[in-house]
């Protein structure tokens, strides 16, 4: 079973930087892609970036919009670890943080984590 661990959460200035990190345990050799989405109070959870891990989409990155050139979504293959580096936060961007892994294994699984909250005031 695998399961994500998020920390690196907390409360900074608008205009400050945060960043967050996935571990990642279990194994599951059949992950395709690793996520961070977002979700505000009172507000849908929202994709923020997205990387590919194996096959053709391995490498591939894609952004949100609203976080284009200002996050960086990353992983170090060799501690098992998701990385989001968040920097000129808004307070727009105050929501709880959560790692996401979608795997093949048995026609699609969903990996969550428990939610890191990051918080930016003005």
């Amino acid at each position: 079973q695998v399961q994500l661990v998020e920390s690196g959460g907390g409360l900074v200035q608008v205009g400050g930087s945060l960043n967050l990190s996935c571990e990642v345990s279990g194994n599951d050799f059949q992950i395709a892609t690793m996520c961070w989405y977002r979700q505000a109070p009172g507000e849908q959870r929202e994709l923020v970036a997205w990387l590919g891990t194996i096959g053709t989409a391995a490498g591939l990155i894609n952004y949100a919009d609203f976080v284009k050139g200002r996050f960086t979504i990353s992983r170090d293959n060799g501690k098992n670890t998701l990385f989001l580096s968040m920097n000129r936060l808004e307070s727009e961007d105050t929501a709880i943080y959560y790692c996401h892994a979608w795997s093949y294994r048995d026609s699609g699984v969903n990996y969550w984590g428990q939610g890191t909250q990051v918080t930016v005031s003005s």
